[in-house]
């Protein structure tokens, strides 16, 4: 009789979690081997933050059971999670670091919360310990940057401490949530290194990352994640166009009728010429029509945040020029692209486009102000008007809220979306920039912001809508783009921007 296989590191049984009665996760089943690298694909809105959330023990109140060496185990809090040996490395590295603390006390943050009695007070020997931890990824900082203040790390550098931290546990399983986002390719092979040390040494690693390149090299097996329903695992060699359509393809119910463009007719709002999108990537040209959607599909790293910012001025193009309507248009900052009629609805809601403990209204008009406050209100907002828009908002996009007077804070995510949104069709924009803006929406909602992006282009603008998800990228433009690495792959209209298409032009990148 051969002996039992070894219960899995850890293991998901039938877990389900719903907010505010939508169902996020839906009886996922998954066992993580000791000694293996799982990659977890998934567009946005997927599911993956909830699950990680629940391996981590900040979502408590889900369905189903966690597994630990086959036993269920209660992941009531983080601190349960990691005593546990669950370590995660969340993909927003702000929440990972103590500003004020040094860089070593970051380093042995947690031996210093759980320690009673604080037995590294001392300098000399908290000084020591951080070396020890900060030689599993050989950091190679000196003492006087162990004793900087956190703050003062780069970007990468603080990525790198959250790792060194997490690892100096010796988890059972690490997650690790994108974590080469902020990584340059010296940094990002360093710890490519590190994750196959650590399967050899019997570490389960769950890897979450839109970098197909990265999974292909290091992952042992990968599922994917959509609409909170495991609908792929496979073991290597892997099918990426398999993989893909699991990912991006979307039930044919769901999916709205297409425009159809026979070509590139309109006239040109918006050209780049020799524009590289990263440093070391080769320079781009491309053209930007008016009368017409032009939709961009590319994953996580593409460069599809990186376009949508340097045309609105808030990450300026290295190099390259560029015209708006046939003129010279060099934004540097946002104001000059909102003077010059383009608007840019943005990735991350919370960072870049929501004013904490401001009204809906307040939110919907702040980049239009003058617009509201005449000279011969001496400057002051009018603020009937500033409440009709955010009523018009309201209306016209959906918003579930009290009034135009609620806080952002008082809306659930897809309503914040929404009042983002909604701000930039306040007024009508020559270009419309969307980064991702069906993120956190419903399907109404969803063709409801489609509709209004296609009736903007009938109007005349240039409207540009940027996505992971193919088929929110199909069901609302005329011409689709493929950008990987920072390079367009594809440039189609019509017919010939099948699904297919666009998924082979996304695999061939692997």
């Amino acid at each position: 009789m051969s002996p039992p296989e070894p219960a899995p590191a850890v293991g998901l049984r039938d877990v389900s979690m719903a907010f505010g009665g939508k169902t996020v996760l839906a009886s996922v089943d998954l066992d993580i081997a000791a000694g293996s690298v799982v990659a977890l694909l998934g567009a946005n809105g997927a599911g993956k933050s909830t699950l990680i959330k629940i391996l981590s023990g900040v979502h408590t109140d889900h369905g189903g059971e966690v597994r630990v060496n086959g036993s269920p185990a209660a992941l009531q809090s983080p601190l349960a999670a990691r005593q546990l040996g669950i370590q995660t490395v969340h993909q927003r590295i702000g929440e990972g670091i103590v500003p004020g603390l040094t860089v070593a006390e970051n380093l042995v943050f947690e031996e210093l919360a759980q320690a009673r009695g604080n037995p590294f007070l001392n300098g000399r020997r908290l000084l020591a310990r951080a070396r020890e931890i900060q030689s599993a990824l050989d950091l190679g900082w000196s003492d006087a940057v162990l004793r900087r203040d956190v703050t003062e790390l780069g970007i990468s550098d603080r990525q790198l401490l959250i790792l060194a931290r997490a690892l100096a546990t010796r988890p059972r399983l690490l997650v690790l949530d994108e974590p080469t986002s902020a990584l340059s390719a010296a940094e990002a092979k360093r710890l490519f290194a590190l994750v196959e040390r650590m399967r050899d040494d019997g570490i389960a690693v769950l890897y979450v990352s839109h970098r197909l390149g990265e999974i292909d090299a290091l992952a042992d097996r990968l599922v994917v994640l959509r609409d909170g329903l495991l609908t792929e695992d496979q073991a290597r060699p892997f099918d990426w166009d398999s993989a893909l359509r699991a990912m991006l393809a979307q039930a044919q119910e769901a999916t709205a009728a297409r425009p159809q463009r026979a070509g590139d007719q309109g006239e040109i709002a918006l050209s780049l010429r020799g524009v590289p999108l990263f440093d070391g990537r080769p320079p781009q040209d491309l053209d930007i029509r008016a009368g017409e959607v032009t939709g961009v599909v590319g994953l996580l790293g593409a460069g599809k945040t990186e376009l949508a910012r340097g045309l609105f001025g808030a990450e300026p193009f290295p190099a390259g020029a560029l015209e708006l309507d046939g003129g010279p248009y060099a934004p540097r900052r946002p104001a000059d692209a909102i003077r010059s009629g383009v608007h840019l609805v943005p990735e991350d809601r919370h960072a870049d486009a929501l004013v904490p403990g401001w009204s809906l209204a307040r939110n919907i008009s702040l980049p239009f102000l003058k617009s509201l406050a005449p000279l011969s209100a001496a400057g002051l907002v009018n603020r009937s008007k500033e409440d009709a828009l955010g009523r018009a908002t309201i209306e016209r996009l959906g918003v579930v809220a009290r009034d135009e007077h609620s806080t952002v804070e008082e809306l659930s995510g897809g309503n914040q979306q929404k009042v983002v949104v909604g701000r930039w069709l306040a007024e009508s924009p020559r270009v419309l920039i969307l980064d991702e803006p069906f993120r956190g929406v419903d399907i109404g909602a969803r063709r409801d912001i489609g509709r209004r992006a296609r009736a903007l282009a009938a109007e005349g603008a240039a409207v540009l809508v940027l996505s992971a998800d193919v088929d929110e990228v199909l069901e609302v433009a005329d011409r689709v783009l493929v950008l990987t690495a920072g390079e367009i792959r594809l440039d189609a209209y019509g017919d010939d921007a099948e699904r297919d298409r666009v998924i082979q032009s996304i695999s061939a990148s692997v």
